[in-house]
């Protein structure tokens, strides 16, 4: 420990601080002997918080410089440093990268959102991109839905700092810092604590998305076969489910690798920190069984339904074909005697007319008693 633990109640939570050596206190409050010049406004539009974390325990509510926070992390054991960033531009993270010593190619990642999720090392740093995906609650699914909105979160660890960088509002991260300093224990462990965190609860959120396409997934299957005639546009909402299950799979099948490798590959995670990336990896395995299970249930519903308009279409013509052949019947009798012979049966017969309409009708509902037996009117 740095110093005596002093505990001082704030509005809503109970927490601790740390009595922090003098050097360290003229480091963060800027009389260092080192001279320091401000941060650039440009940086600060991308700044969402900045904390200094000592055994597990914040110092400081307020943002503090990274620079400050970074050199005093570096030189007190059990220090580090978490600087969390909303989508930073290339020139809001220059003197970021300089002052953590990034590698070019990991600033132009974090930049750059779109990331396919992984797990990559530049010298002592460590990259992990996650895509975030959150369930879009919607009081009806239709052809026009978004069902599922993603995001990007971006971490990069080193062993004295962790700096977060998040693209979109699918997955926000302050529910993630208030929960981990609620449990210096586990911040204790360091940066890879705050990554932990982060991958909990960007997969609780996508255990959240498979409970609302469940819903969206059974009202689907019940309206294709409820066989209401006024559901028009089925196969458009199915499309548009399957289009949405799609995006939801570029995020959560792709980082089961990067998990696999955080548990059986990294050194600078505690065998005890690793048992809470188990747990993690569980609550995703069930996501990636459950996701598969979404994509063949969406592909029979969508067999089911073609399978549905082809029936329909048959039925359709059949019952064209069935008043063609009633119809059949009053036209040829009418082209026979429509070729003006002389000499044809019951023309001279003044019972005639109403004999052969009487004829042309019993036909016709003789065949519209049969067909109709047979199903196809």
């Amino acid at each position: 420990m740095v110093g005596d633990e002093n505990f001082r109640e704030e509005p809503g939570r109970f927490t601790r601080a740390l009595a922090l050596p003098a050097r360290a206190v003229r480091i963060l409050t800027g009389d260092s002997d080192r001279p320091s010049q401000p941060i650039p406004a440009v940086e600060h539009e991308a700044i969402v918080d900045c904390a200094l974390y000592v055994d597990g325990i914040r110092q400081q509510q307020k943002i503090l410089d990274y620079r400050k926070a970074l050199e005093f992390a570096r030189e007190q054991r059990g220090a580090f440093v978490w600087l969390g960033l909303h989508a930073p531009t290339a020139e809001q993270m220059k003197g970021i990268a300089e002052a953590f010593e990034l590698h070019e190619l990991a600033v132009e990642d974090v930049v750059n959102a779109g990331q396919r999720p992984k797990l990559e090392q530049f010298g002592e740093v460590h990259f992990l991109a996650l895509r975030t995906a959150r369930y879009v609650e919607h009081a009806e699914l239709t052809e026009h839905s978004e069902v599922i909105e993603t995001g990007q979160i971006m971490l990069l660890l080193g062993d004295d700092f962790v700096i977060s960088v998040r693209h979109g509002d699918a997955c926000r991260l302050r529910p993630v810092r208030e929960r981990l300093e609620l449990k210096p224990e586990l911040l204790k462990q360091g940066p890879w604590a705050v990554a932990y965190g982060v991958m909990d609860h960007v997969v609780d959120l996508y255990l959240h998305a498979t409970d609302g396409i469940t819903q969206d997934v059974d009202v689907l299957e019940e309206a294709v076969f409820a066989r209401n005639p006024q559901s028009s546009g089925r196969m458009q909402r199915i499309y548009q489910l399957k289009r949405e299950l799609v995006e939801f799979k570029r995020a959560v099948l792709p980082l089961q690798r990067p998990m696999l490798s955080i548990i059986s590959d990294t050194p600078q995670i505690s065998k005890e920190l690793r048992k809470y990336f188990r747990d993690v990896q569980d609550h995703l395995a069930r996501v990636a069984e459950q996701v598969n299970a979404f994509d063949d249930l969406l592909i029979s519903i969508m067999q089911a339904r073609l399978a549905q308009v082809t029936v329909d279409q048959n039925n359709d013509m059949r019952k064209i074909a069935s008043w063609a052949a009633i119809a059949a019947v009053w036209t040829a009798i009418a082209g026979v005697y429509g070729m003006n012979f002389k000499i044809m049966p019951e023309t001279d017969w003044k019972f005639g007319y109403p004999f052969m309409m009487s004829v042309m009708l019993a036909i016709s509902f003789g065949l519209y008693r049969a067909l109709r037996r047979n199903g196809w009117l």
